[in-house]
């Protein structure tokens, strides 16, 4: 049997990458910090997985399994140096903690003339490999960057399976127990495989994989980040509380429509396409059995105020496509509020902008301010969400009728 090893026992790691691998054939160590999960793997070799939709849930056990403490130098470089594939599920901020495993690991493999180790990476950045890259070869010397360059692909994939944060309710009695939407597919860029792409359940090896990149930040994530700010101005708890509400729906749907008319001229792909992934995607923000949180998923905005994330990214995408981002400024206008209100600052139009300065990274005189201040002015000032969507759509009508 072929190993795997996955390095983060989390939501992703064992809800999503960890499982496909083991559903292929894989036997598959865990490598992770939290010692409850990886005595229970050790003892179990196995955990189930909860897919839940509204119309019923469906139990999987997901089987050959192991796990080892990233604490442990010694054991997690050796099941890295013996792996046939690896994967990376432990979160941006965590990536720089794990390189000298891996690096550790690496040394042993080619000490051992193994053969090459693709590494797919399922983090929530952008150039994921090239960051990656750089922290592994500050730790190599020359000789080792050169046989890095032959002998490792590290491999970014799209993570678009929505996994929630697990309360003990959905855990149902068992710790280990991951609920999960029935959305699989794991999308991956295939020109980063170095020799034999592995055969994995639901992997889909794309190129060029920029645009797969770009279709999740700039649709999947801009779209529920929006239902998340909107629901935020109306005291929602949960995404399909918010998206069940026709407002936000509409302003959501119409967002991503932008990013999507903006992907459809940048890669030349059919827009109907786009249009189906859409419908798709706020179907499956409406499953209440998951529980998401518009606490969650508009958690981070200063992150999700980035110059190319998700918000203000897909507006200058537009911009550049020469179309009128509305509906995506409403959206970052409703996060830009709640950043003021998480960071302890007044709400105001001056701290509104300093935001959008330091930020967002956008000059006072750039085309996306006028329209992200004017949306935040009618926020602050008690605008329901019937005004907000009709202001943004006034707006749309005039920008169409001025390319017309």
């Amino acid at each position: 049997m072929k190993r795997a090893v996955m390095y983060g026992g989390g939501n992703i790691g064992r809800g999503f990458v960890g499982a496909l691998m083991s559903l292929s054939g894989y036997e598959v160590t865990f490598i992770d910090v939290a010692e409850a999960v990886v005595s229970r793997l050790q003892t179990d070799h196995c955990y189930p997985v909860r897919i839940v939709a509204n119309e019923g849930n469906d139990d999987i056990i997901i089987r050959n399994v192991s796990a080892v403490n990233g604490n442990d130098t010694e054991a997690a470089s050796l099941a890295i140096a013996e792996c046939d594939l690896m994967a990376t599920a432990v979160g941006a901020r965590i990536l720089k903690f794990i390189i000298p495993n891996i690096v550790a690991g690496l040394r042993k493999r080619w000490a051992a003339g193994k053969g090459p180790l693709n590494i797919i990476i399922c983090e929530n950045l952008n150039d994921a490999n090239k960051v990656v890259e750089g922290m592994i070869k500050e730790q190599l010397t020359d000789e080792e960057k050169a046989l890095f360059d032959e002998s490792v692909g590290l491999v970014e994939a799209s993570i678009g399976r929505m996994v929630p944060v697990q309360t003990d309710e959905m855990k149902d009695g068992e710790p280990l127990r991951v609920c999960v939407e029935r959305y699989g597919f794991l999308p991956v860029d295939k020109a980063a495989f170095k020799g034999e792409i592995p055969d994995i359940r639901d992997m889909v090896p794309f190129e060029p994989f920029d645009f797969f990149v770009k279709r999740k930040l700039f649709i999947h994530n801009m779209g529920h980040a929006t239902t998340a700010y909107l629901g935020g101005l109306t005291g929602c708890t949960y995404i399909s509380e918010a998206i069940d509400n026709p407002e936000i729906r509409i302003v959501a749907q119409n967002a991503m429509l932008e990013s999507a008319l903006a992907l459809s001229r940048h890669y030349g792909v059919a827009l109907a396409d786009l249009q189906l992934h859409i419908s798709d995607l706020l179907g499956r923000f409406a499953n209440a059995s998951l529980k998401d949180t518009c606490e969650r998923v508009g958690g981070d905005p200063a992150r999700k105020l980035g110059p190319t994330d998700r918000l203000i990214g897909a507006s200058l995408m537009a911009v550049s496509e020469g179309i009128a981002p509305e509906y995506i400024s409403l959206g970052s206008a409703a996060a830009l509020k709640r950043f003021l209100d998480e960071s302890g600052k007044a709400q105001g139009e001056e701290e509104a902008l300093k935001v959008l300065e330091e930020v967002s990274c956008l000059k006072e005189d750039d085309a996306l301010v006028p329209p992200i201040l004017g949306y935040y002015r009618l926020i602050i000032g008690g605008a329901t969400l019937s005004d907000l969507r009709r202001a943004a759509d006034k707006a749309k009508a005039g920008s169409l009728k001025n390319i017309i």
